[in-house]
């Protein structure tokens, strides 16, 4: 018996230094996660020419690692875990902080039409009177992007914000209020405007004094002048799928509360840490539990397995596991992630309550012709962060989205092509008898062009990128630079092109053979 209980405590005992070494082992394989994230990040730049890029993670609470990686601006100044970016969707994030602070305080119910606060607020639609907090949370008002779209304005000016709100009146509805998805970046515009109504402050005000603040998020700012006086990194666009080019893309004031708020990757980890801390950060809380867990509570279905929470996607964490051994999803971890997709920045957040796990990572850069191999580092460090290997991007976008800019530019090549064959006839006076059916085909033709033209860019574009023409031609500056004098010449030539054919046509009927 003796010896049995010796050899029991023996067993306790290696079993104690297991469970220790076992313990011990998981901070020396994290390191070599983030070692191996950050060769990934470098690979990545190098292979795709990224300009700059820096990361932060987070784990129960605390950050544990930031890097950063090549260039801010073209002077070469060197990118920082502390440079500013512009943050696009992710900015989503922090408005629904500020949205749920005010719940707490009592001065918004989440179930309330909005009406309750914006007496004034409508839109072409009778049914966007039952439009509530809530399903702006969930962006499940029924809005659509398309219809709502503002990131073509260049207003900087404080009013901005509530009147492109207002604006919003004469726009549809694209389905009935909470009964399904339809993204629209004017649903966090609009709580923007809630927040600061009922809070009796400038929105970007209450952000900088009741988010940025107590999370020292000392280098996050709302607005493009405060984000240029902290050094912002420098937003900078692939142009024709070859060349990164610094690009001046606009970010209006009165994207806010959606898309256009600036901040570093370090001030993000801190949001994340406060978030998977049940909302407190050191010693400060900024949300109680119950409020970050009705944040990470997906209530609208976006598609398959892949819900939408406040301000966050959420799915099953296909990334935890190899992809030779599928797991179903409901035996994988939850994960919360957006991503912020602007013409000249990407950006991604990603939270992992299950594991304590939070990413932040920013790119001042964006691919817009095949986001998808950016969105794929994204992923892929999550792969990393869960010990395994990242897989080949794959590029999802159609064939229009890719080569949209070359589409452009064979419009603008077979524009000034029709120009001047148009021109060739009608400048060389009357035609023979026998040769006025090549200028009459010329014009028909030409007419043929210009209406393809303005029907692939006013209707068929606008309908596949859920977003107005400025938008397309702002966001996509390869593609603009051609589409722009496409229009111009689709639009201003035709008529008098046509008139001036036919009045030679009719001269040339009366007046007969010379």
């Amino acid at each position: 018996m003796r010896s049995i209980s010796w050899l029991s405590r023996g067993l306790l005992l290696c079993l104690l230094l297991a469970a220790t070494l076992g313990a011990a082992a998981p901070p020396a394989q994290r390191g070599q996660d983030y070692q191996a994230v950050d060769s990934f990040l470098r690979e990545q730049m190098d292979t795709l020419g990224i300009p700059g890029a820096a990361i932060a993670v987070v784990r129960d609470g605390t950050r544990v690692h930031s890097a950063a990686f090549g260039h801010a601006d073209p002077s070469g100044r060197p990118m920082t875990a502390q440079t500013p970016v512009l943050l696009a969707s992710t900015s989503k994030s922090l408005t629904a902080i500020a949205v749920m602070q005010q719940v707490e305080a009592g001065r918004l119910r989440l179930d309330e039409p909005v009406r309750t606060y914006l007496p004034w607020f409508t839109l072409n639609d009778p049914r966007s009177a039952d439009i509530t907090v809530r399903h702006l949370l969930h962006q499940a008002s029924g809005m659509s992007s398309r219809d709502t779209a503002f990131e073509a304005s260049r207003r900087q000016d404080p009013e901005a914000l509530e009147e492109t709100v207002r604006a919003l009146a004469d726009a549809p509805l694209a389905g009935e209020p909470g009964r399904g998805f339809h993204y629209a970046s004017a649903n966090f515009n609009i709580l923007g405007v809630l927040v600061q109504t009922v809070s009796g402050q400038p929105f970007g005000d209450y952000l900088e004094e009741h988010v940025f603040g107590p999370l020292d998020m000392f280098h996050s700012h709302p607005t493009r002048a405060a984000a240029q006086d902290d050094n912002v990194a420098a937003g900078y666009s692939r142009w024709f799928s070859s060349s990164w080019l610094p690009t001046d893309v606009p970010a209006p004031l009165a994207g806010m509360p959606s898309s256009t708020l600036y901040a570093s990757a370090e001030d993000l980890g801190n949001g994340l840490a406060a978030l998977l801390d049940g909302g407190r950060y050191g010693g400060v809380r900024i949300l109680e539990p119950s409020s970050v867990a009705a944040m990470f509570e997906p209530r609208v279905q976006v598609d398959g397995s892949k819900g939408y929470a406040m301000g966050w996607f959420t799915r099953p964490l296909v990334e935890s596991v190899a992809p030779s051994r599928p797991v179903p999803d409901g035996d994988l971890p939850l994960l919360l992630e957006h991503q912020g997709e602007w013409g000249n920045s990407h950006t991604y957040l990603a939270m992992v309550p299950a594991s304590g796990l939070g990413v932040a990572l920013v790119i001042n850069g964006n691919d817009t012709a095949a986001p998808s191999r950016l969105k794929a580092i994204d992923t892929n460090i999550l792969r990393i962060l869960h010990g395994h290997s990242p897989v080949p991007a794959v590029i999802h976008e159609d064939w229009l989205q890719r080569y949209s800019w070359a589409v452009a530019l064979a419009l603008l090549v077979a524009e000034v092509l029709s120009l001047s064959l148009s021109l060739h006839f009608l400048l060389r006076g009357r035609s023979a008898p026998g040769r006025r059916l090549a200028p009459l085909a010329v014009g028909t033709a030409a007419l043929a062009l210009d209406g393809f033209a303005l029907w692939l860019c006013l209707a068929y574009a606008p309908a596949r990128f859920d977003t107005h023409l400025s938008v397309i031609i702002r966001q996509f500056p390869d593609v603009g630079v051609s589409l722009v004098p496409v229009l111009g010449l689709a639009v201003i030539w035709p008529i008098p092109r046509t008139v001036w054919l036919l009045a030679q046509l009719r001269t040339a009927e009366i007046t007969g053979p010379s």
